[in-house]
């Protein structure tokens, strides 16, 4: 008997901090005003995603000592954004990135809370540690931490959080109009947290949210992320969007839920993903080849080229060969905030394997750049990539997908409009959403083991008290 197909879960991306984006293109606009937020988030849900997703800028990026300004500058507020968000959309999840290493449990556990009763339950966590001390810097602990250090503090961290979460049982508010009566229990929220990295105490001012706590993603891909993802996480996001690679992030992973009595289907497994569609697949590769070249600039190709040379390279022409220099092996890095500077760790290797690239293809700095950059991972008609985000689910690569456009806010667009309505047809991919909270799109049990909102136990229609603090 054929194995029923998989549901494909799909997610979008604003894309304010990445280097996707072309800002500079005719149809892109603002990265910051309200509207292109509200754009994005309804065209999701038109298309019946699972939630949308925001990460984390909290420090711009320099290179030389500047303001890297070819990139999109600036991230508002996660919480703010989502917030509002709540208000202009009914079922889409709102997930945000929230740092482990530079905020404290009680903060991040009370807007998330919040975030979820003004949601009805859509709340998403992305929990992230921070790498570098320049990001610190704009805090007043700075935060560096080595890697072991970062992720032990996340554990607990989230485990503190969780805490916090599960200080109200959802039964305590009675609200009796009749006797007087708010609070069936006067210690509601009552929390003592001992640890190495936390120590505190008190009462928990938000009661118990739809959802109970929100669901946790995570995102690293080293060993101590797979595994802090495999103990505590609900979904992890993965950048391996090819087939091979898929497979095998997905089966490492989903390989080390059962020492944490974990089933398979208690981890979703999400790799980003961007897209180029055309009426066909030849004019999809065209305009991609199109998009990659707005995506690097002559000056956006030489900053790259920094990354792993170390050194200013501002005289050197982006049309012409690479540097005959090596890289500075340097302990400073001329670009601040970037992750990517950590993708190259032997300077001198990657110098020398380009260089050997770029004269067997007669290639430019900017079409070296190009050609090892990011590419698009589905290029093609609405069919082809249909057909290919649902055989890469099937297959086991992945659960599903979070979507990267590379046009603010219009270029989920096509995608809803073009790609959603067959995969619909295919029977992979819902018509309608079958609950209201976030849990309920990603198929995930609610935290007390029900498949209903926890807060809905005990609590009077209408009324959604708290305790003043």
């Amino acid at each position: 008997m054929s194995q029923p197909l998989k549901q494909i879960h799909l997610a979008a991306h604003f894309p304010g901090v990445n280097n996707t984006t072309v800002w500079s293109a005719p149809e892109a606009d603002s990265h910051i005003e309200f509207s292109s937020f509200a754009h994005f988030a309804r065209t999701a849900e038109r298309a019946k995603f699972d939630f949308l997703f925001l990460a984390e800028g909290l420090r711009l990026r320099e290179q030389g000592g500047k303001i890297y300004d070819l990139d999109v500058v600036g991230r508002p507020d996660t919480f703010t954004v989502l917030a509002a968000l709540a208000a202009v959309t009914e079922h889409l999840g709102l997930t945000g990135t929230i740092n482990s290493t530079f905020n404290e449990p009680y903060e991040v556990a009370r807007q998330f809370a919040s975030l979820d009763h003004l949601s009805g339950g859509r709340a998403a966590w992305n929990v992230v540690t921070s790498w570098d001390a320049f990001t610190g810097e704009n805090f007043r602990r700075g935060g560096f931490l080595p890697q072991e250090e970062r992720y032990a503090r996340a554990k607990e961290f989230l485990a503190t959080a969780n805490e916090l979460f599960d200080s109200w049982h959802g039964d305590e508010i009675v609200a009796d109009r009749e006797t007087g009566t708010f609070l069936r229990d006067a210690r509601a929220g009552a929390f003592v947290h001992r640890g190495r990295h936390f120590d505190i105490q008190g009462q928990f001012n938000v009661p118990r949210s739809p959802q109970g706590r929100p669901v946790i993603f995570q995102a690293g891909d080293s060993d101590e992320g797979r595994e802090f993802a495999a103990s505590s996480a609900d979904a992890i996001f993965s950048r391996y969007a090819a087939l091979a690679e898929g497979q095998a992030f997905y089966s490492d992973v989903k390989g080390r839920l059962p020492r944490y009595g974990r089933g398979a289907d208690q981890l979703l497994i999400l790799p980003a993903a961007s897209f180029v569609l055309g009426d066909t697949d030849a004019e999809a590769e065209e305009q991609a080849r199109e998009v990659r070249r707005l995506q690097v600039s002559g000056a956006t190709a030489i900053k790259h080229l920094e990354f792993v040379w170390n050194r200013d390279l501002s005289a050197y022409d982006p049309d012409g060969p690479l540097p005959d220099i090596d890289p500075d092996l340097g302990e400073h890095t001329v670009a601040r905030g970037r992750a990517q500077v950590r993708m190259y760790r032997d300077p001198l290797a990657t110098a020398r394997d380009w260089r050997e690239r770029a004269a067997a293809n007669k290639w430019s700095i900017r079409d070296l750049v190009i050609e090892t950059g990011n590419r698009q991972n589905f290029v093609g008609s609405p069919a082809t990539v249909a057909r290919t985000i649902n055989d890469f689910v099937q297959a086991d690569a992945a659960d599903g997908f979070i979507l990267v456009p590379h046009i603010t806010p219009g270029g989920l667009d096509s995608f809803a409009d073009r790609v959603v309505p067959l995969l619909q047809e295919r029977g992979v991919y819902r018509t309608e959403y079958e609950g209201t909270t976030l849990r309920d799109h990603l198929g995930l049990a609610h935290p007390d083991g029900s498949g209903r909102p926890v807060a809905a136990a005990g609590s009077p229609p209408r009324v959604t008290g708290g305790v003043s603090g």
